[in-house]
């Protein structure tokens, strides 16, 4: 879990053995509320614990402050949790019902948490990975701190099958929300995905924001007219009588 503050962008990744429907309960619980921090779950996961330290942390509550309340939970012994608040304090959890080594790493502005992992030098590799990768962009940076993780060790049971990465952004919006529900090796696929989204956060930006000030592309465009035409619904869609509305590139 990490904050950039000079872009004032909060952001997270997360890897596990499991794949598909497991994936998708721990990556629910990822940071919410942009600029207000940011909470972790993990570990048999409870997706509610995750969202109940996000809004502690927007209501203005430290990290450590959320951690506590969070912690009250009748459960809490199996969960493996982390948080990170708007002026950098940080804190953690593991649950004494988790049996495997359990570590976590604090840097500037970010937290590493690890369980089931392969030896008690994992999370620290990741922060140190990250640190290393300052002046590159938050979604960079994560995902190398993600495959430093890997290469110390990582879990136990290698390789892990998903991976999910998330970076905040204005308005509510991610900047950057990628996941992978199942590969062979997951840190490899996310980093594949990221080079795949590439520069698009702006573009999907304004698509949301500003819609209208988005160019139509030429090849979509064309393609549909043609699947117009060839169905004979030029009276259902005639938007090839009224290509005046659009700005229409390439």
């Amino acid at each position: 879990v990490t904050f950039d503050p000079k872009d004032d962008l909060w952001g997270g990744r997360l890897i596990f053995e499991w794949d598909l429907n497991a994936q998708a309960l721990v990556y629910a619980s990822v940071t919410r509320g942009y600029k207000a921090g940011a909470f972790l779950s993990q570990h048999r996961t409870d997706p509610r614990l995750g969202a109940k330290g996000a809004d502690l942390l927007a209501a203005g509550h430290s990290a450590a402050e959320a951690m506590a309340l969070v912690a009250q939970d009748p459960n809490i012994g199996w969960r493996q949790l982390a948080a990170l608040d708007a002026v950098g304090g940080t804190a953690w959890h593991h649950g004494d019902m988790i049996y495997s080594i359990t570590t976590e790493a604090v840097g500037d502005h970010c937290i590493a948490v690890g369980n089931i992992l392969d030896n008690d030098r994992v999370t620290a590799a990741m922060v140190e990975a990250f640190e290393a990768a300052r002046g590159r962009a938050l979604e960079d940076r994560l995902v190398t701190a993600l495959e430093a993780g890997r290469d110390a060790g990582g879990e136990a049971l290698e390789p892990l099958h998903s991976s999910a990465l998330r970076v905040s952004g204005e308005d509510g919006m991610d900047r950057c929300d990628l996941r992978v529900d199942r590969a062979d090796e997951a840190a490899s696929a996310l980093r594949e995905l990221l080079t795949a989204f590439g520069d698009q956060a702006e573009t999907l930006r304004r698509l949301a924001f500003e819609p209208g000030e988005v160019p139509i592309s030429r090849a979509l465009f064309d393609a549909s007219m043609r699947r117009i035409r060839d169905l004979g619904l030029q009276e259902r869609f005639p938007a090839e009588s009224q290509t005046h509305r659009w700005t229409i590139k390439g």
